[in-house]
């Protein structure tokens, strides 16, 4: 008997994701992918934070976002991936900025979250190379990170291990019984119940490699608030770099990086760990978040035989295992 036939349209942590587990799961698998350089997925900092992400009103993602990570652990041992399980710190500068951190602690109390209140001493105990003028903060330990592109590497050897085809057909072009479109900020074009829906959104996102003599990278990811602007620092797997980031902008699909985007990224990101002011600027990169009209994904048939994988904004990485699995059961539901 024939196996059922499912294209994948993208091919990104969320497509590749779905592909491979839609192959274990006895579908034939096709990826069709534009191989963007500015795709989420290639330029994303590889935080698997709902925790330290937790906002008022957006519940929903959050109780998406704990659900994946719960997956996590296991994923990244099947694809052969290490997880920074050292956690987040929540640092805030100034008076305004703790202040946001306090309305964030009184979210995550109210939702049972685990956290610890920390001031400037527990803070330095944790991450020593601190900037002096980091005041207070939070330390998250249950969120993680990966390395976007090692992830993305793994799942594509993962993908062919498991007999997944990759073509290098234009995403419009549909073959199968079933397409899923998970193409993250491109999805719009693929179907008219997604125009209106997915959007990009512009974030540049800068890579940094500590030179002979600078400090090593934290050990944990930092996401701080500097008067006002949001920045985080996300160590690489050995810490001698790091991936600080990320803009936002409504921008469409604008691929230039900004002076004004690199300058503010590097002054806030100084104030919070000064040592990287001796590291080495290796890159500077755009991508475009899959954005959708609240924040959340969406994961559902649009009509018979089209899916819809798209509109996970700044946690496709986070949401890859929950979204594979809740698309392969939506595929074998349809079977």
């Amino acid at each position: 008997m024939a196996r059922k036939r499912v294209t994948v349209l993208g091919g990104g942590v969320i497509g590749l994701s779905i592909a491979w587990r839609a192959a274990q799961a006895g579908f034939a698998v096709a990826v069709r992918d534009r191989g963007s350089a500015h795709a989420g997925s290639w330029v994303a900092g590889g935080m698997l934070a709902p925790v330290s992400e937790a906002w008022p009103g957006d519940e929903a993602v959050l109780a998406l976002g704990l659900e994946s990570i719960r997956l996590w652990p296991g994923f990244a041992r099947e694809l052969g991936v290490r997880l920074n399980t050292a956690g987040t710190l929540v640092t805030a500068v100034d008076a305004a900025d703790a202040a946001v951190l306090d309305q964030h602690a009184a979210h995550l109390a109210a939702h049972g979250l685990e956290f610890q209140v920390l001031g400037a001493a527990g803070l330095r105990e944790r991450e020593p190379g601190l900037g002096p003028s980091v005041r207070s903060g939070l330390n998250i330990p249950g969120d993680l990170a990966v390395s976007a592109r090692t992830l993305l590497a793994a799942l594509r050897t993962a993908c062919a291990e498991a007999g997944v085809r990759f073509t290098g057909v234009a995403e419009s072009e549909v073959d199968g019984s079933t397409t899923v479109i998970a193409a993250g900020a491109w999805s719009a074009e693929l179907h008219p119940a997604l125009r209106d829906v997915i959007h990009p959104v512009k974030g540049e996102i800068l890579t940094l490699l500590a030179r002979p003599g600078a400090l090593e990278a934290p050990e944990r990811t930092i996401r701080a608030q500097v008067r006002g602007r949001a920045v985080y620092l996300v160590p690489n797997e050995t810490r001698s770099g790091l991936l600080v980031g990320a803009t936002q902008y409504e921008a469409g699909f604008d691929p230039t990086v900004r002076v004004r985007g690199v300058l503010d990224l590097l002054t806030d990101a100084e104030e919070v760990w000064p040592a990287l002011t001796e590291y080495a600027l290796a890159e500077t990169s755009v991508g475009f978040r899959a954005g959708s009209r609240d924040n959340t994904p969406l994961i559902d048939w649009l009509e018979p035989g089209v899916l819809a994988a798209t509109g996970h904004h700044r946690n496709g990485v986070l949401l890859a295992p929950v979204t594979a699995r809740r698309v392969v059961e939506l595929l074998g539901e349809a079977a």
